[in-house]
């Protein structure tokens, strides 16, 4: 009988590690007004975004994520028709204008919704618009 005993505990014990929830490798969102460094804490991101299908809007709430957890981004390459692109490093929620050193070429979302990249201008990097309506824009005022 002890031996049934521990086949059955030897047994159900691999099904309890099984059924653990998975641990999140994203940071927890920040508290209420507290800063967002993270897409997990960024609104407006769409989900169940299939990679390379057509999307709508390149510059207002550009972000996705694919039913895997890809982040993406609607963009429009030379003007093509958009679609859902994987997405360089993204840094939350930025103000347009805002200093990003040493973040070049990744990507951001404005409080409005504002797809913003860092761009390097003027021996400085910035926050500015990414969508493609704007050909680089112009440096904020200093």
């Amino acid at each position: 009988m002890r031996s049934l005993v521990s086949v059955l505990a030897a047994l159900a014990a691999p099904a309890v590690l099984m059924t653990a929830p998975p641990v999140s490798a994203q940071p927890p969102p920040p508290p209420p007004g507290g800063e967002c460094n993270y897409p997990n804490c960024t609104p407006g991101i769409q989900p169940n975004v299939v990679l390379g299908s057509y999307c709508a809007n390149t510059t207002y709430y550009v972000f996705g994520v694919t039913d895997w957890g890809r982040l993406v981004f609607c963009g429009s390459p030379r003007r093509y028709e958009p679609r859902w692109f994987r997405a360089p490093e993204m840094h939350g929620v930025k103000n347009q204008g805002d200093l990003c050193p040493a973040l070049d070429g990744q990507v951001a979302q404005a409080p409005d919704g504002l797809f913003l990249t860092c761009i390097a201008k003027d021996n400085r990097s910035y926050w500015e618009r990414g969508d493609a309506s704007v050909g680089g824009g112009n440096p904020p005022p200093q």
